[in-house]
């Protein structure tokens, strides 16, 4: 099973995912990339965060870029949500 790492880039700030987590596929690693941003956003922080210049950048075990998911991305599935 391919290893997935999840970079988060909040601004000029990037935190690296030291350990990635095995995942079946790339459609697997956006959708626990989206999680991520979800779960980040709902976080309670010190400092405002501009959320629209933040990102997760998913890369394989070679460091390939696989996808870069914007946390904007995540806003507009919420928004979404609410429609249905």
């Amino acid at each position: 099973m391919p290893r997935y790492f999840f970079n988060v880039h909040i601004g000029d700030d990037a935190i690296r995912d030291p350990d990635g987590q095995d995942l079946r596929d790339p459609d697997r690693a956006w959708e626990v990339a989206r999680a991520m941003a979800r779960s980040l956003m709902a976080t309670r922080f010190d400092k405002p965060i501009d959320w629209t210049a933040s990102h997760i950048e998913v890369a394989d075990e070679a460091g390939e870029i696989v996808l870069e998911f914007p946390f904007v991305e995540a806003m507009l599935d919420d928004e979404g949500d609410d429609r249905a």
